[in-house]
């Protein structure tokens, strides 16, 4: 394993939004492992934009589920407390007003696809040239008339979006005036020094629009690192949504957390992992994280 020459500084970013699940758990572990068999710096960052989702009680739960499953952190931060420093960084961008409903972006798009991240057709530019006052407005970024390439570092998977046909103006801060989630976290990742970035593939499409947005802010970029989703018996992805067991209830069982981690392990299958013990510590799995995963260089951005 090659180990990045900065102090490697790494997190792990719920929404407080209910009860962690066991796809929480893993990605939590992976992204612990992954810092601290490095020797690095680990944050818990609650993000908490969109109160009106929040549960109050989810903030102490979650930390009672790390705590639980033994990992730790060395540093802890809300979103719902760094509002100025998303407001300073939209100031910075060239954005404007947009009006426009989710229905009249589909129709004006022909619901065009490849919207990255499972979102609605591509913003085909609608309130470019004015908006209507009547209505609430969102602010939308002017994306560049570039292409972004990012490489995954644990994969090694390169992808590649055009801004404007891939991707399209999309949305800094709501028409309720709550921040979007892909400036929140530029901005926090950058202001914390945040240099590894471990989460769900499911946000692997994502990445290039957060690369651009460092890139726009003057930004480092951190090395993105993207593991499986857990799934459930069918091959579904676990959501709380969608009402997977939560962790709490495994813990308030009685459930033995040495149990909980060897069995959240042998779920990626991957040598060593798939041969962990029937119970072990999050201490434990450290050196098997060296052993299971081949970092790939991280290659230079590509912008034209």
């Amino acid at each position: 394993m090659t180990v990045p020459a900065r102090p490697v500084v790494g997190r792990f970013a719920p929404s407080p939004t209910g009860a962690m699940h066991l796809g929480n758990a893993r990605t939590a572990l992976l992204a612990w492992l992954h810092t601290r068999a490095q020797g690095g710096r680990h944050i818990l960052r609650f993000e908490d934009l969109d109160t009106g989702r929040v549960r109050d009680w989810a903030y102490d739960a979650t930390r009672r589920d790390l705590e639980w499953l033994g990992l730790d952190w060395d540093a802890e931060y809300l979103q719902s407390g760094r509002l100025p420093l998303y407001a300073e960084a939209l100031g910075r961008l060239d954005t404007y007003p947009c009006t426009c409903t989710r229905r009249e972006i589909a129709a004006a798009a022909q619901a065009s696809a490849g919207a990255p991240h499972g979102e609605e057709a591509v913003y085909p530019g609608l309130c470019r040239a004015g908006r209507d006052p009547n209505r609430p407005a969102s602010r939308r970024w002017r994306v560049p008339d570039e292409t972004v390439c990012v490489a995954d570092g644990l994969t090694g998977e390169t992808l590649c979006q055009s801004l404007r046909s891939d991707v399209g103006d999309f949305v800094l801060q709501r028409n309720d005036g709550v921040f979007a989630y892909h400036l929140a976290v530029v901005v926090d990742d950058a202001a914390m020094g945040v240099t590894d970035i471990l989460r769900g593939a499911d946000l692997w499409m994502a990445t290039p629009r957060q690369v651009a947005l460092q890139e726009a802010l003057g930004y480092p970029t951190p090395r993105y690192l993207h593991v499986p989703l857990m799934t459930g018996f069918r091959g579904e992805r676990l959501a709380k949504r969608d009402g997977a067991p939560p962790l709490m209830a495994l813990r308030e069982a009685g459930e033995l957390p040495g149990k909980v981690l060897a069995e959240l392990a042998r779920s990626l299958g991957w040598p060593p992992f798939d041969a962990v013990p029937d119970a072990v510590t999050a201490a434990e799995l450290i050196p098997l994280w060296h052993q299971s995963v081949h970092f790939h260089p991280v290659k230079s951005l590509s912008q034209t």
